[in-house]
């Protein structure tokens, strides 16, 4: 049997949309108030963060604690070393967790939660910074703290301005702005982001090497120059890439021929019987080396509407080619 909070009332859809601008409204702002007020505590947070030898250890309760969560990992994730500590849980031996050389960084609107407030003196024994964000500045909370972030709201955007809703956005834009902040300083780039990330889009772009797609060694279609027409054709649906490189003695390429050349020429009426490979190929082919992004292979590739890339080494021998295939399979583009 279910247990009902109240009666329910027929849906009203413009009611929904009210109330939906109004959330929008309350919480901008909140935010807008929250970036006026902002101050020289938050330099000295973000200082201090920077500065400390161990973690940033995150601490919050009921829904200050899911925003804590996010906080610690976005800021691991952007070059922080960061975890979370459940209060609770801290005061029945995950305080353990917490070294000499952490700060803890503790979320609470009220700043006057039990679980973490109880914990506190252990903290301040161990010499551990402690850095407060905090709705409540006169509270045990802030009293504790080293330092304190004001992220007080006026209101909570729910209608009975009691589920936590503003206050929790106020965290999480705080928590941003501390991520932000620390990255800039540390000097963050986007590769050290794609190393935390190799899963992610970016850490496929900017990790995956050429090397790492290319077809290599008999996989290569490749003919000499001299190479008659029905030899050349032959290498390319051997290979299955709609492309052949023509290759010198010393292995390197000087040319290429693909099926769209093909289709030009036959387009344009020309008799292929008789024709070398030199006599069709289309000179000066693109290349890259194998230690270059993919990335960086994909854009030759769409700069020059092309679909295959030749890959040669420091004395431009052939040792690869890259199709796009291969990079849609790699999920590179």
């Amino acid at each position: 049997m279910s247990v009902s909070a109240g009666v329910q009332r027929p849906f009203d859809p413009a009611q929904a949309l009210r109330l939906a601008r109004e959330t929008f409204g309350i919480e901008a702002a909140a935010l807008q108030a929250l970036g006026q007020r902002v101050d020289e505590h938050f330099a000295q947070a973000v200082q201090r963060m920077l500065r400390v030898p161990g973690r940033v250890v995150v601490m919050g309760m009921g829904k200050s604690g899911h925003v804590g969560r996010k906080i610690a990992a976005t800021l691991a994730s952007t070059g922080t070393p960061a975890f979370f500590v459940h209060p609770a849980e801290a005061s029945h031996g995950d305080l353990g967790m917490v070294t000499p050389g952490d700060v803890v960084l503790a979320l609470s609107n009220s700043g006057e939660v039990g679980e973490l407030t109880a914990i506190l003196p252990v903290i301040k024994r161990l010499g551990v910074p402690l850095i407060a964000m905090t709705g409540g500045l006169d509270s045990t909370l802030a009293r504790h703290a080293d330092i304190v972030l004001d992220c007080g709201v006026e209101r909570e955007a729910c209608p009975h301005n009691l589920a936590p809703t503003t206050s929790t956005t106020a965290q999480m834009a705080m928590g941003d702005a501390l991520a932000v902040a620390l990255l800039d300083a540390r000097g963050f780039r986007p590769e050290d982001f794609a190393r935390s990330h190799p899963g992610g889009a970016l850490g496929r772009k900017l990790l995956t090497l050429v090397e790492d797609v290319m077809r290599s060694g008999e996989q290569v279609p490749r003919v000499p120059p001299e190479a008659g027409f029905g030899a050349l054709m032959r290498e390319m649906s051997a290979k299955g890439l709609g492309a052949a490189a023509i290759v010198d003695a010393q292995g390197r390429p000087v040319g290429i021929f693909t099926d769209g050349d093909l289709r030009r020429r036959i387009e344009a009426g020309a008799d292929l019987r008789s024709a070398s490979a030199a006599q069709v190929m289309h000179p000066g082919p693109r290349s890259i080396a194998a230690d270059a992004l993919a990335a960086d292979a994909a854009e030759m590739m769409e700069t020059h509407g092309i679909t295959s890339v030749l890959v040669v080494d420091a004395a431009g021998v052939l040792t690869g080619i890259v199709h796009i295939g291969d990079l849609m399979r790699a999920k590179v583009i």
